[in-house]
């Protein structure tokens, strides 16, 4: 049997109960985009790629960096993801800023060379990374960039609802063969992304850990409505609701309805040493 790149993640970020969910985890993530903005470095007239662009705010941000010369395309396996990407860019005024479905891996993007590659928390989900890192740099100039944000490891991050509701889950099923696991967690370790850069022709590889506290509500980190879409058995929900509400006590603040979530990150720098 053929099994398609990326099959899983492609089913799950089209499922529409995942999309509706999106702009609520925004609170948690929108914090990174000034700091990516940062490491990118754009300049006026550049091309941008911004890879799993979700509801499209680093795309657009990425395209007022670049100016009315400059443009920014932004790729996502979701369908549902992509059109609330570019109603906002259209709300926005962004003519710069456009966006497809498509998948990174393997897809042949419109529009190369790019001087930038960038993704905000989108890299993490390759079945075939060192396939996909080498599709993403062969999209960009000679010299080009690729940076992207994405999480340090789970004990990093302990608002992560899924770890504490992983004994009410049925246990991820094996990769097929050939492939690697995918997750939230699977590039924050220094030593193995820098790996799989470097195995896909990067060069200058450089990551920088970052953390910081954010200020948001619950469902930031777990819309309860998902509950049995993450895997819960109907049987066991009203335990994973236990669950959530304790696993948010740890995070509560004195604000109300705020929690203060502590996120840890990466930004990590490749180049394209072109041939």
């Amino acid at each position: 049997m053929v099994v398609m790149a990326n099959e899983a993640e492609r089913r799950r970020w089209n499922d529409e109960r995942f999309a509706a969910s999106w702009p609520k985890r925004e609170q948690l993530t929108g914090v990174v985009t000034p700091v990516l903005l940062e490491a990118l470095k754009l300049k006026p007239g550049e091309k941008v790629l911004d890879i799993g662009s979700g509801g499209g705010g680093t795309t657009i941000a990425a395209g007022r960096a670049v100016g009315a010369k400059g443009l920014a395309l932004g790729i996502d396996l979701s369908h549902p993801l992509t059109v609330l990407a570019a109603q906002r860019a259209k709300d926005a005024r962004a003519a710069n800023v456009t966006f497809k479905v498509a998948d990174a891996q393997h897809d042949e993007i419109p529009g190369r060379p790019f001087d930038v590659a960038t993704s905000q928390f989108g890299v993490m989900f390759f079945d075939d990374p060192v396939a996909a890192f080498t599709n993403i740099r062969q999209h960009l100039r000679t010299d080009g960039r690729f940076v992207f944000a994405c999480w340090q490891p789970a004990n990093h991050n302990p608002w992560h609802v899924g770890t504490a509701l992983q004994p009410l889950l049925p246990p991820a099923p094996p990769p097929a063969a050939g492939k690697s696991p995918v997750g939230p967690f699977t590039l924050g370790e220094l030593v193995h992304t820098t790996v799989l850069l470097e195995k896909a022709g990067f060069t200058g590889v450089r990551l920088t850990p970052h953390a910081v506290v954010v200020r948001a509500s619950a469902d930031a980190v777990v819309d309860a409505a998902l509950l049995e879409v993450m895997g819960v058995p109907p049987e066991r929900l009203d335990e994973a609701r236990a669950v959530v509400t304790t696993h948010l006590a740890k995070f509560a603040s004195t604000q109300r309805g705020l929690y203060r979530f502590p996120i840890a990150f990466l930004v990590v720098e490749a180049t394209n040493p072109g041939g």
